[in-house]
């Protein structure tokens, strides 16, 4: 873990905003859970990742030059040897837009999102599974809820932002997240899906039939 970094009561996330070649690369699933792992645990060798993840380092190795090849991840040169070097995630967040693409690029764009969804679901799965074992504090704070509204697209998108701002604004009134959490804090997720409920014929401007 790093060590805690003083900072001031907000500070800026710092983000990546990849071409569809890099999505397209980032998509893979073990270098989606890499490129976490050092955002949230801190910098590590490819074998320390290599154990962690149950892949061989060699395959570990090649996925991290690739997360490197397209500036997800830097080398940490003042941890470690040449012998056994360290690798660190060079933002905290990924951001991209697939609302405009098309062809080639929105397929990147779709199977990056897949990966996102895949490891979402995985990560409910092992909460819902080690609930029993939560105090209730931290119970009460959990939950698995939907919401279904009826709205226009413009009032869907304010609606999207409203929740992404205060859970940005949350972000960066928060510790960074491979700081060692203070006493009685831990890391906590929130992830945020929000679409058009799927199954329903289209209207004829091509929108969900209200």
């Amino acid at each position: 873990m790093a060590a805690s970094r003083k900072t001031n009561a907000k500070r800026e996330i710092s983000q990546v905003v990849p071409d569809p070649t890099a999505l397209k690369a980032l998509a893979h699933p073990d270098r989606l859970r890499m490129l976490g792992l050092l955002r949230i645990e801190g910098p590590a060798t490819a074998t320390t990742l290599a154990n962690r993840m149950g892949l061989s380092s060699g395959s570990t190795s090649y996925h991290l030059r690739q997360l490197a090849r397209f500036g997800f991840i830097e080398p940490a040169d003042d941890l470690g040897d040449r012998r056994d070097r360290w690798w660190r995630a060079a933002h905290e967040s990924t951001q991209y837009d697939t609302s405009e693409l098309a062809g080639e690029d929105l397929e990147a764009g779709l199977a990056m999102t897949q990966s996102i969804l895949s490891a979402h679901a995985q990560q409910m799965q092992r909460a819902h599974d080690e609930y029993r074992t939560l105090p209730a504090a931290w119970r009460k704070a959990s939950t698995a809820s939907d919401y279904l509204l009826t709205l226009n697209a413009e009032q869907a998108q304010r609606l999207v932002a409203k929740l992404e701002n205060l859970l940005w604004e949350e972000a960066r009134n928060s510790p960074y997240v491979e700081d060692t959490p203070a006493p009685g804090t831990r890391r906590f997720t929130i992830m945020l899906h929000a679409f058009p409920l799927p199954g329903l014929a289209p209207d004829p401007e091509g929108g969900p039939k209200q």
